[in-house]
This record gives structure tokens, C-alpha cells and sequence, in this order.
């Protein structure tokens, strides 16, 4: 059993290409690669120029001289392709396939992915060997990607799918939220010298600006700095018009 899939090169032609993709293994997590028949032979010197840190990825690659003795292991199988195939298969999303991976590694399933040479992709003979599809939604005008580009499509989605990934956060910066109370007294401060500026013209229209004022003070995500700041601001301004 494995905790994550395994990456199956099938005849890639050149080791940059190799390395590139260990390097994208590695930048989500993945370290079991399988290289099938590589053109220029092994070890190649190209790869481990172009994996720039990922090299025990290159280090741990098992290679085999034919796509069965890189599959004798494996349960399930994704051959990775943008082509259409005279073949009936199921054919996943890039996402979709690696929520099936988590699924049946969680089982006790052991999944491989394959990905083609870079000149011609996939052969039916290899496909046939495969169990589902994986096609990543491109431009079909050009549906050609690079090999590292494809591993690396899929090495982030089977991240995304096997740890949890915040969509967003916020970097305070050493600093907090501003309380309602921070809040409250910034709005005060600032009717109170918009007030003795005149701002608040005509009467009728007074208690709307005010409310409109306050409004945008709540829709703002303000942080203690950015209130003290703020303050200050407004204290400057008003320094400077006793000045003159």
C-alpha cells in the first residue's frame, strides 16, 4: 500500500523534461516516480540539472524497459491524454481523477498515472492498459501540453485533494482586527472634524451622509494600524489648517 500515487513516464525523450516533472512531484508532495524506457537511457545528467532540489525524487525513480513491468504492482491506473480515443473508457478531470486516486489509496489501492512521450503522447496499446482517462480542459485549438506542465497539473490537484488548502488568508502583518469600539471612535472622530469643517451640507441631508458614512466604516476591513493611522491623519490635516 501507498499513501500517494505513483507518476509513470512512459518513454519520455528528454531528461529536462524528466527533471521538471520530479521537480513538480516534489513542489505538491509526491516522490514515487516510474520511468519507462527513457530515449537518452539512465541516469541522464539533463534531469538532475533541471530538478533543482527534487533530485531524491530521480534518486528513488524505478526503471523498467516496458509499461507492464511499471504496472505489475499497481490497481488502478490514469493514462493522462487531450486526444480522443477509439477507446471506451471513463475520462476524468485533472480534479475528478485525484479525488478517485484519495478515494481508493484510502482503500488500500495502490494508483498509478501515466504520462506520454512529449512529441506524440500516449499510444492506444498503452492506454488500453490503463483503467480511466485523464484530460485536462484545454484550448482545443491547442490542446498540446509539456510534460512537466501535465505532471504538474495533476501533482496539484492530488494536493489539493489530499490535505486541506485554505482559499484565502490574510498576512496581519503584526497586527489585529480593530474592535467595533476602535471602530466607533475612528467614525466619531471623523464626523466631529468633518462637522466643524462644514462638510455636512444641506441639513435635510445630514443624518444620510452620516449613515453613509458610518456604512462605508463597516464594509472596511480596518486593522488597528490602519485606524491608528488613520487618526493621525486626520489629526495632521486639521493641525495644518490652524496653521494657515
Amino acid at each position: 500500500m501507498t499513501d500517494r500515487p505513483t507518476f509513470i513516464l512512459v518513454r519520455p525523450q528528454m531528461g529536462e523534461n524528466i527533471g521538471a516533472s520530479a521537480r513538480a512531484m516534489c513542489n505538491f508532495g509526491l516522490n514515487r516516480m516510474r520511468i519507462v524506457a527513457p530515449r537518452d537511457g539512465w541516469p541522464n545528467p539533463a534531469a538532475t540539472a533541471l530538478a533543482s532540489g527534487a533530485g531524491r525524487v530521480l534518486d528513488a525513480a524505478v526503471i523498467t524497459d516496458d509499461l507492464p513491468g511499471a504496472l505489475s504492482d499497481c490497481t488502478y491506473v490514469f493514462a493522462t491524454t487531450a486526444r480522443s480515443r477509439d477507446l471506451t473508457k471513463p475520462v476524468f478531470s485533472p480534479e475528478a481523477a485525484m479525488q478517485e486516486a484519495a478515494k481508493r489509496i484510502a482503500e488500500g489501492q495502490h494508483v498509478g498515472v501515466l504520462f506520454g512521450p512529449e512529441r506524440a503522447g500516449l499510444e492506444n496499446e498503452d492506454i488500453a492498459r490503463t483503467n480511466a482517462i485523464i484530460t485536462v480542459p484545454v484550448n482545443p485549438e491547442y490542446p498540446s501540453l509539456n510534460l512537466a506542465q501535465c505532471v504538474l497539473l495533476t501533482a496539484y490537484e492530488w494536493r489539493r485533494n489530499s490535505t486541506d488548502v485554505v482559499g484565502q488568508e490574510v498576512e496581519m502583518a503584526g497586527t489585529d482586527w480593530a474592535s467595533g469600539a476602535e471602530v466607533e471612535y475612528l467614525a466619531r472622530h471623523f464626523e466631529e472634524q468633518l462637522e466643524d469643517a462644514g462638510f455636512f451640507f444641506p441639513d435635510h441631508k445630514v443624518q444620510s451622509m452620516k449613515a453613509n458614512l458610518r456604512n462605508m466604516w463597516s464594509r472596511m476591513p480596518l486593522t488597528r494600524v490602519d485606524v491608528q493611522m488613520l487618526h493621525g491623519l486626520l489629526r495632521q490635516l486639521v493641525r495644518g489648517k490652524h496653521k494657515d
